[in-house]
């Protein structure tokens, strides 16, 4: 039996806004769009038309998967009981061994942002931080058979 796959309750929110701007808005305009392209004739060379029947099946595709994926989802909005250790939903900083600096923030799956350094929980550095508190060595195996080494020098959460 798999667990629930976690999600923050701002990820949850966003997700969830997403799903009922594309129910509310961006369906409706595209379907106008559609009905208005094959209103003009021809369809087969409509590009207008065709266009738009790309765009809905695919605004359609995107419906489907929200609808399934959010009531799955189990939403993680409250401080762990140990919260100088490092868990789902932390704000984390690392130390490499030259001295620099990296801030992550440990998210589900549907909610990870790499321009924001927002992390997987499923990611090897991620799963390599879980239990830890500040002062903690930190391993990871990357690819090509290398390693990268940090120290834990700050773990917070905002719930």
């Amino acid at each position: 039996m798999s667990r629930a796959p976690y999600i923050t309750a701002e990820g949850y929110k966003t997700l969830s806004n997403e799903l009922s701007y594309l129910l509310r808005v961006r369906r409706p305009e595209l379907t106008r769009a559609v009905s208005e392209a094959a209103a003009l004739g021809d369809r087969s060379e409509n590009a207008e038309y065709i266009y738009g029947k790309k765009l809905l099946r695919e605004t359609d595709r995107r419906i489907r998967f929200l609808q399934k994926r959010l009531p799955d989802l189990k939403v993680i909005d409250r401080l762990p009981d140990q919260p100088e250790r490092i868990f789902f939903g932390a704000f984390v900083e690392l130390e490499n061994d030259e001295g620099e600096l990296l801030k992550i923030r440990i998210v589900g799956s549907d909610e990870f942002v790499p321009e924001k350094h927002w992390i997987s929980i499923e990611s090897p550095l991620a799963r390599a931080l879980l239990g830890k508190q500040v002062d903690d060595e930190v391993f990871v195996q990357l690819p090509h058979n290398q390693q990268a080494n940090y120290i834990v020098t700050h773990v917070s959460y905002k719930i």
